[in-house]
C-alpha cells in the first residue's frame, strides 16, 4: 500500500512540476512579447525610423488587434493605429524625444500582462503609466492604456 501511495505522490509531484514549467514558460513568452513591443517602439520613436520598422511592430499583433486609449480617442483598430504610426512618422512626430521606455513593473496573468512603465525623455522621465496587454495565439490582441 505504501508503495502505491509513494508512486502516486511521485506522479503528482512530476505532474505538478510540469504544470508549473508550462505556466512559467507561458508567462515568460508573454513578458518577452511585451518587451519586444516596447523595444520596437523605441526604434520607431527615433528620428529617421522607417515604415519597415512599423511593419515589424505590427507583426506582433493579431489581425483583429485593438488599441484602447480613452484619453486619446477611445478604440482604434489595427488599421487605424497603423495609419497613425505612418502619419506620425511622415510628419516628423518621431523625432527622438523619447529616448527609451522603462518598464518599472510587470504582473503576468493568464493571457494578460499589466505593465507600469514610463517614457525616458530628453529632459526627464515621464510619470509612471499603466498599460494592459491581452494575448491570443502568441500575439498581442489588445492593448488598453490607463493614462
Amino acid at each position: 500500500m505504501y508503495k502505491h501511495l509513494f508512486s502516486i505522490s511521485i506522479y503528482l509531484m512530476m505532474f505538478s512540476a510540469v504544470g508549473q514549467e508550462a505556466t512559467t514558460a507561458h508567462k515568460d513568452s508573454l513578458t518577452q512579447l511585451v518587451n519586444e513591443y516596447y523595444e520596437l517602439n523605441e526604434v520607431i520613436f527615433q528620428k529617421g525610423s522607417t515604415p519597415h520598422q512599423v511593419d515589424s511592430l505590427f507583426s506582433v499583433f493579431t489581425s483583429d488587434f485593438q488599441y484602447v486609449h480613452e484619453k486619446y480617442g477611445g478604440v482604434y483598430t489595427r488599421q487605424d493605429l497603423y495609419e497613425g504610426y505612418l502619419r506620425n512618422q511622415s510628419n516628423g512626430g518621431y523625432d527622438g524625444s523619447v529616448k527609451a521606455i522603462e518598464v518599472v513593473q510587470m504582473m503576468t496573468g493568464l493571457n494578460a500582462v499589466a505593465v507600469i512603465k514610463r517614457f525616458i525623455l530628453k529632459e526627464e522621465p515621464s510619470e509612471e503609466q499603466m498599460t494592459l496587454f491581452e494575448f491570443r495565439n502568441g500575439k498581442i490582441s489588445r492593448i488598453v492604456e490607463y493614462w
